[in-house]
């Protein structure tokens, strides 16, 4: 179900319909606000297209960085099950190998 919810960026109100939650809405929304902030000192100015845009590419960036880590960190637990598969194989052939019947 699409929520309608309030917020309020660089001064400007926005309805945000969304199915995510209000409370995480307006979680991203404070986020954008305080990424913002940091950009251009938060104020309305002339340059507010300017610090948006300088704001999109550092959230960008962060947002490509942490999807790359992710993307490493998945291939390395791939790796790492496979080897822990060759392991136990290993494992299970020298356990048939050693095995002393009596």
């Amino acid at each position: 179900m699409k929520h309608a919810v309030q917020v309020t960026i660089l001064g400007q109100q926005y309805t945000i319909k969304s199915q995510a939650l209000p409370s995480e809405v307006r979680r991203v929304a404070d986020f954008v606000n305080q990424k913002l902030a940091e950009i251009g000192g938060g104020g309305r100015t002339a340059d507010t297209l300017d610090g948006a845009v300088l704001t999109l590419m550092n959230i960008a960036g962060a947002y490509l960085n942490l999807r790359d880590e992710v993307s490493a960190t998945e291939e390395a637990s791939e790796r790492l099950q496979l080897l822990v598969q060759r392991l136990e194989e290993a494992e299970a052939a020298t356990g048939d190998n050693n095995h002393v019947s009596s």
